[in-house]
């Protein structure tokens, strides 16, 4: 049993539940009252969506780059699980904000408040810097690799429940959706402060939490600026577009309802589990590039500095297309889904760059 509870798949599992419910009763909510607002005009209604969803996600990213030096200096004190407890309390606040919307007589612009209070809470980027802290901690070194794409494996099999379930669960009543998902989020939260430990058994003093190359430290900055390189254009790439895309599938000709909304934010999360396979798969060839980034998550300080970039990035990423949007409803709504796999692809330059550098110095 206490081993168990040093896991953080069932907090990142449960988690992703509650949120893929929320998403889904905040994106019909935003687009429906925008419809109200422009009498009907689809493409006015996602200009304004758009327009809500771009002043929401800078009011959140911002607060949580202020958040992160703060709350990294309370890890360093009391363990990654601070980061944890912090970014769910923050969402499990912003998902109210939302309740009280639906009740009470307030403009659109109150849901505001819930992304500043989700923001200053850590958000998603100190959410992930405890999964990947904690994760590494209760794992050996050289399964570390292994145990964080376990994690995003539990995190995609959750997004596709979540996604299939939510469109159904919006149907019964936007209310019932949303209560889903609060419920869902306390569960997640009462499960990381009662019942998840912080095991660091796994490391010893002498084990080294960032492991250098043969060729020295300056090898070593090399391979981390290369793959952080290519973390921040892939998610550069790729989370302002999904935002966009939630919108997309919502206007004609698509005119998706909940249910199909649904099945397109699951096929979206199938992805994490193409992924994982592909890990398994090439695990051997990735080598000591892979392990070279994992070796930074495993310190949480240096994965707060990480996290901070990350953080940035989805604040210019979400700026970038919810920006672009508008601009191409008239003469082609799907410039932003062309541009985001442009950008998604050139992301994997610097990996292939440093992969060619490891062989060649692995040849000599």
């Amino acid at each position: 049993m206490g081993a168990i509870l040093t896991l953080v798949e069932p907090v990142v599992v449960i988690n992703k539940l509650g949120t893929s419910f929320f998403e889904m009763a905040l994106t019909q909510t935003i687009y429906n009252q925008s419809l109200k607002t422009t009498e009907g005009d689809s493409d006015r209604a996602q200009a304004l969506s758009s327009r809500f969803l771009l002043i929401q996600s800078v009011l959140s990213s911002v607060a949580a780059m202020l958040s992160i030096i703060p709350l990294s200096r309370m890890a360093d004190r009391h363990g990654p699980k601070v980061f944890l407890v912090a970014s769910q309390m923050g969402s499990v606040l912003g998902m109210f904000m939302l309740v009280i919307f639906m009740y009470c007589e307030v403009p659109l612009e109150f849901l505001y408040l819930g992304s500043l209070l989700h923001g200053l809470s850590g958000g998603g980027p100190m959410f992930w810097a405890g999964v990947a802290a904690l994760a590494s901690l209760s794992s050996e070194q050289g399964k570390r690799t292994l145990k964080l794409n376990i994690v995003d494996f539990c995190f995609g099999v959750a997004g596709v429940v979540g996604g299939l379930l939510s469109g159904y669960l919006y149907q019964m009543g936007p209310s019932i959706l949303l209560l889903t998902a609060i419920m869902v989020s306390i569960v997640a939260l009462l499960y990381t402060v009662f019942g998840l430990t912080d095991s660091r058994h796994s490391l010893s003093e002498n084990e080294p939490l960032l492991t250098e190359s043969e060729s020295g430290k300056t090898m070593d900055r090399v391979s981390v600026g290369m793959l952080m390189t290519a973390m921040v254009l892939f998610m550069l790439g790729m989370v302002g577009a999904e935002n966009v895309l939630q919108l997309f599938v919502l206007k004609p000709p698509l005119s998706w309802d909940s249910v199909w909304a649904g099945y397109g934010r699951a096929a979206t999360s199938a992805m994490y589990l193409s992924s994982f396979l592909g890990v398994l798969c090439l695990f051997n060839v990735l080598g000591d590039t892979a392990l070279t980034l994992l070796g930074i998550v495993s310190n949480w300080r240096v994965f707060g500095l990480l996290q901070l970039v990350l953080a940035v990035t989805d604040l210019l990423s979400n700026v970038f297309f919810t920006s672009i949007y508008p601009l191409t409803l008239g003469w082609f709504s799907g410039f932003c889904f062309l541009l985001s796999c442009a950008i998604s692809y050139i992301s994997a330059v610097p990996i292939i760059y440093q992969s060619g550098r490891d062989l060649r110095l692995g040849s000599i």
